[in-house]
């Protein structure tokens, strides 16, 4: 049974003058936030907001890069790119987001990929290895949040970084522990009491719901609020409240 769980949300994801989920009432509730590189979503100016604003509040922060597809906000499967050149690109989000934490005194403690990327990586091995490097080169001691049952879990621990297994809230799961695809049915789970009872079989029965009917072991380290949820903060409020109930203590992921 887990009992110290970090929160962590996707965030920083709003750009030019296009806004994107209530982040400032997100970071009152969570311990980690997974913040926008510039490619799927974020720019300088939001980066930067969103560390301060987490510093103020004691949120730990990580980077969560993704494909160059702002259009579609990094969802969309990209491949073309060589193991070496997709490197590169992770390489450029997590140093920009490393070098803004540092410029406004807040140390990065994970990086999380993003959307498409974050699935391929964990069904591709070459991308998750991609991955890895990326990571290797700019911090091994950085966290790789990444999913349990999953190909990047493998690489990752292989390669000697320390992996944080993450859970999700609003999301749905099928047989093998992979996420559900959003193109169907039931794959984003809206309603609150639906995604605590989830929760609480995950966090502290240990176990992952499936939509087949199964039941898979885990032991989770972080739990996920996807950010752009409409429900995302009375989700998170909600399980919160329920897990702190069951004894749960909420920390950060740490750096050392």
């Amino acid at each position: 049974m887990a009992r110290r769980l970090d929160l962590n949300c996707d965030m920083g994801e709003s750009f030019g003058a296009w806004g994107m989920g209530e982040d400032a009432a997100m970071l009152d509730i969570v311990t980690s936030a997974n913040i926008a590189c510039g490619f799927h979503a974020g720019d300088p100016m939001v980066m930067r907001d969103t560390i301060k604003a987490a510093k103020t509040r004691g949120v730990a922060i990580g980077a969560h890069p993704g494909f160059n597809d702002l259009a579609g906000f990094g969802r969309r499967r990209i491949s073309g790119d060589s193991p070496e050149d997709l490197t590169a690109q992770l390489i450029y989000q997590i140093a920009a987001m490393q070098g803004m934490a540092r410029a406004f005194g807040h140390d990065m403690t994970h990086v999380k990929p993003h959307g498409a990327l974050m699935n391929m990586a964990c069904e591709d091995k070459a991308i998750a290895q991609a991955c890895v490097a990326a990571i290797r080169a700019i911090d091994p001691t950085l966290i790789f949040v990444t999913l349990p049952y999953s190909v990047a879990f493998d690489v990752a621990q292989k390669a000697g970084l320390r992996v944080a297994c993450e859970i999700y809230a609003d999301r749905s799961y099928g047989a093998r522990g992979q996420l559900t695809p959003r193109s169907h049915s039931g794959a984003v789970i809206h309603d609150p009491a639906q995604s605590r009872d989830q929760v609480l079989e995950m966090v502290v029965g240990g176990m992952i719901p499936t939509t087949q009917g199964t039941r898979l072991p885990v032991e989770a380290a972080t739990l996920c609020v996807h950010g752009d949820n409409p429900q995302a903060v009375e989700i998170a409020r909600t399980l919160r409240a329920a897990l702190a109930s069951e004894g749960v203590r909420f920390a950060p992921l740490r750096a050392d």
